[in-house]
């Protein structure tokens, strides 16, 4: 008796292959996951979308840790969208729908803007479960080690350090699973987000810095008690913006016995660790133009007075803008009353806004 098997059509068959391909960071679509959803049996695994079968894995062994993940996922687009609200490119690509198969290409692609939200990406989520750690939400694992250098005079070790350490175990499991996956796909380009997503956790182990607080009489902070806490997260995000701005071009080539990237125009020296690498080159972003994945800056909001990526010069690509008004309603002439409360008067005022041509 002959087999039927179902021959796939090949563009059906091209989409899948993509789509396993390109999923390294579609584990942000569980930011979609309704709030009242509480994941505490194996079967809400099921219910978040964009989880490869490795994820899948270990929400199912780790059904603690995903509300933790899932808050991880939120704070990656907010954050990346508030970084680059001054910029042509905006991030707002990272928010796709739930159920689409693949990014646009602004993200799908080897580009400077996929290797900074692979960088943020895996920094936010250590970020978040290491934060979780020290506030309690997570009973697998508590406050971080104290530090074994003896503390200088008149500071001591205490407090509830941030757990960088789990943080970094678990969120690099998780973000780096889809990369570690052997399935068809380019090479170069898992490479390109492994790195970048090194780069992310680097730069939140550098983010690691001694928070005090004082103790002595009125105020005299004769004692310090000290704890190493992580930076806030908008924090690490500028800094690596500032490695976007100065990201290297790669190639993949043979090195010795294997293929490696290297900088496309500095043949003399390797990818440094603490630099953010990508293979394709961007559009400026300036026009729509859905093949490279720019959504353009026309009705873009832009700063007429700004001399900085805000301006309405380099915003709007030196097409000009409308300008437009809007009415804010303030409160004003506060008074408070003894005691205790506090009375306001409401005021309007007309503002001049400006948005791109």
């Amino acid at each position: 008796m002959r087999s039927s098997a179902r021959v796939l059509p090949l563009g059906v068959l091209a989409a899948l292959l993509l789509s396993q391909v390109c999923s390294g960071i579609k584990w942000l679509s569980i930011s979609h996951a309704p709030a009242s959803l509480h994941i505490n049996q194996t079967q809400h695994c099921k219910l978040l979308p964009g989880l490869v079968s490795s994820q899948a894995q270990l929400c199912r062994s780790n059904l603690e840790l995903m509300q933790t993940i899932i808050t991880a996922a939120r704070e990656v687009k907010k954050t990346c969208q508030k970084t680059f609200a001054d910029m042509r490119w905006n991030c707002s690509s990272i928010d796709i729908p739930a159920d689409a198969q693949k990014y646009r290409p602004d993200l799908d692609r080897g580009t400077r803007e996929s290797a900074f939200v692979y960088a943020l990406s895996a920094a936010t989520i250590s970020h978040t479960i290491a934060r979780a750690c020290t506030s309690g939400d997570l009973r697998l694992c508590s406050c971080g080690p104290i530090p074994a250098e003896i503390p200088e005079p008149g500071y001591r070790w205490g407090g509830c350090a941030d757990n960088l350490h789990y943080g970094l175990i678990m969120g690099s499991k998780f973000s780096d699973a889809p990369m570690k996956m052997k399935r068809p796909g380019s090479h170069a380009n898992k490479l390109m987000h492994l790195h970048n997503s090194e780069v992310g956790r680097q730069a939140l182990k550098e983010a690691l810095v001694m928070k005090c607080k004082c103790h002595g009489v009125s105020g005299s902070c004769s004692i310090r008690t000290c704890w190493r806490g992580l930076q806030d997260l908008r924090e690490i995000a500028m800094d690596l913006k500032i490695k976007y701005l100065s990201a290297t071009k790669v190639v993949h080539r043979p090195t010795g016995t294997r293929k490696q990237l290297v900088p496309k125009d500095i043949d003399i020296r390797p990818v440094r660790e603490n630099e953010l690498v990508y293979l394709q080159s961007s559009p400026d972003f300036c026009a729509k133009n859905d093949k490279q994945g720019s959504i353009g800056t026309q009705d873009r909001q832009c700063n007429k007075t700004s001399l900085g990526s805000d301006s309405c010069d380099l915003m709007c690509c030196g097409r000009g803008y409308n300008p437009y008004t809007e009415k804010l309603v303030e409160r004003c002439h506060c008074k408070y009353h003894w005691c205790c409360y506090v009375t306001c008067k409401k005021c309007e005022r007309i503002v001049e806004r400006y948005v791109c041509k």
